[in-house]
């Protein structure tokens, strides 16, 4: 097959007015979910993709992030496994490839249960393996703007991180909307990671235990949602959801009030 393509060209969009003004509840909920579902395959090492479903239907999330995905490779029986989440979930879905491989793709997934206005998969510098941001851009509704949520699934070495973490902060640099930055970061709340990229975005606290990985007996947390500008959300709840057999990464919840711009 053909080498994957990183690109996709942004839907025009009217700009948003900037924050510059105290916000005010907009009256949207947004659930938002990360989850490293290990290409279906669970802690126990079953491929399950009705599973994995499963524990998203139950959270009810609005907007999902999903690392480790195929799509049409001889691993996972030649399943496009974003279109499948997205039918077994009711949501919208969008696959981002990092690379070719066993004959199809492996990269990343979202599902929105609103209608994507905006998609791109954006190149960061390569670890071990190709890496990627997949950015889309929904409209919820009652609220004036859209907002962008963007899946991040970093590897392998704290080096090569820190350089897609820089990547990541130059290509939203100048984004004007509310940006939700959701998946695995492979770095402890310590690390040079996760303190450059808390400059550009707030990490809430999560409640109760923290650590996602492994599912079975939990020893790190590398999961995590962020969030900028951190004036545009109220958080009602941030958690790690006791989940440990479908995927051996915990999934990752977070509520927010969405809050709209003073004129």
């Amino acid at each position: 097959m053909g080498r994957p393509s990183y690109f996709f060209a942004f839907l025009p969009l009217c700009l948003a007015i900037p924050d510059v003004l105290p916000a005010q509840d907009s009256g949207v909920t947004l659930r938002i979910l990360a989850y490293n579902v290990r290409h279906g395959a669970g802690i126990d090492d079953s491929v399950d993709l009705r599973r994995a479903a499963a524990v998203i239907n139950r959270l009810r999330p609005d907007l999902v992030a999903l690392q480790e995905i195929d799509s049409a490779t001889t691993r996972t029986a030649g399943i496009d496994q974003a279109q499948r989440l997205g039918t077994l979930t009711n949501m919208n879905a969008v696959f981002g490839g990092f690379m070719e491989y066993r004959e199809g793709q492996y990269g990343m997934a979202l599902l929105s249960r609103y209608p994507i206005v905006e998609f791109a998969n954006h190149r960061l510098p390569d670890g071990l393996e190709p890496r990627t941001a997949l950015a889309i851009a929904v409209q919820p509704p009652d609220f004036s703007g859209s907002i962008v949520m963007v899946g991040i699934h970093l590897y392998a070495t704290e080096a090569e991180r820190l350089a897609q973490a820089e990547r990541l902060i130059d290509i939203f640099a100048d984004d004007p909307r509310p940006v939700v930055l959701v998946g695995d970061f492979n770095s402890q709340p310590e690390s040079p990671v996760i303190d450059l990229l808390s400059r550009r975005w707030s990490i809430p606290p999560k409640s109760g235990n923290r650590l996602t990985f492994p599912s079975d007996q939990p020893a790190r947390e590398i999961d995590y949602v962020m969030l900028r500008p951190a004036s545009r959300f109220e958080v009602l709840e941030y958690r790690v959801i006791d989940e440990p057999v479908a995927s051996d990464h915990r999934p990752v919840l977070l509520v927010v009030r969405l809050l709209e711009p003073r004129q």
